[in-house]
């Protein structure tokens, strides 16, 4: 498949999204840009404060950030801000809890400690002055007075640096879309923010109340549940109602099932990892929007989980790519 690598993601019929990586490492950095991504979707900046053995300092995140945004120059690069917590506790921060799914995480962490969180925002805007490919993401937004106070602090550490004699552009911002609270209040939050991210992984795991590292109830996590699907066309079509384009990263971009609902749908971009990139690339080049449009509506009429991934698989049987793409669960 790698005579993909430098086609555009585009159906036959002539609807194109774009498909991007995401990454963490230098070393994953470097594969997305030898790969034909069009970007980094979701730049997991956590992943460097688990190396180490402290926070580390602004100086040392400039660097960092700089190095990712060189490398991926022109294409845009989406960093994340520190998403710990959860699953992801850093050994130097531990954090206990009972439930830390629905603890102290994300966007929590970060309001709740101000000058760590300020200290990651200056050192992403300082890399953002020699290259404007630079997008912020804050994760686990729930409410308005959350997303409030993110870019009050950001505006805050953006004034600062300014202050400081530096010539510091706006990047754009946006917010990750994973807990249903978000869903409900995507037309009040969007209006505030220039892009949306769909987090597949935790909103499936909220919306249906599945911890999916729990053997025990694993079985029932799938992105592929109708209210999962409601869910996430529900924030594509307001996200596009109010002018913003919105993607979609985590497990689901990377399933060529879902992916193929998602491309139906109108979502602007997928961000996944780079192993079935261009497997998803040869499915949209390979499907006309129309048929994918079609198969969507059946799809959205059935209330079983399993029948919908069925349906998904058997039509894409149907056209021979069942097999080389590695359907289902």
């Amino acid at each position: 498949m790698q005579h993909l690598r430098d086609l555009p993601a585009e159906t036959p019929d002539g609807h194109r999204l774009e498909l991007h990586a995401n990454s963490g490492l230098f070393a994953d950095i470097a594969a997305a840009r030898d790969s034909g991504v069009q970007g980094v979707g979701l730049y997991r900046s956590e992943l460097h404060f688990f190396l180490r053995d402290r926070f580390p300092g602004e100086e040392e995140q400039t660097t960092l950030y700089t190095r990712v945004l060189r490398i991926m120059e022109p294409y845009p690069v989406v960093l994340r801000t520190l998403d710990i917590g959860g699953d992801k506790p850093l050994p130097y921060f531990p954090i206990i809890e009972q439930n830390p799914f629905l603890g102290w995480r994300g966007i929590r962490i970060s309001l709740d400690q101000p000058d760590l969180f300020k200290t990651q925002l200056r050192a992403m805007l300082r890399a953002g002055i020699a290259y404007p490919n630079l997008s912020i993401l804050l994760p686990m937004i729930s409410s308005v007075s959350e997303l409030s106070e993110a870019l009050e602090l950001l505006r805050g550490a953006q004034t600062e640096l300014q202050e400081e004699g530096m010539a510091i552009p706006t990047p754009r911002v946006g917010i990750m879309v994973e807990v249903p609270s978000a869903v409900y209040q995507i037309d009040a939050l969007i209006q505030m923010v220039d892009f949306a991210s769909i987090g597949s992984n935790d909103l499936t795991q909220y919306l249906l109340a599945v911890d999916r590292n729990n053997d025990r109830v694993a079985k029932l996590y799938d992105s592929l549940h109708p209210a999962v699907l409601k869910a996430i066309q529900q924030v594509i079509e307001r996200v596009q109602a109010a002018g913003r384009p919105v993607s979609v990263c985590g497990e689901m971009a990377g399933d060529p099932a879902a992916a193929l609902l998602l491309m139906a749908m109108g979502v602007d971009s997928l961000s996944m990892n780079l192993g079935g990139l261009l497997k998803i690339k040869w499915m949209i080049r390979s499907i006309p929007y129309a048929e994918a449009r079609t198969l969507l509506a059946e799809a959205m009429t059935l209330n079983n989980t399993a029948a919908i991934r069925d349906r998904v698989n058997a039509f894409l049987d149907q056209r021979g790519l069942g097999g080389p793409l590695r359907i289902g669960k």
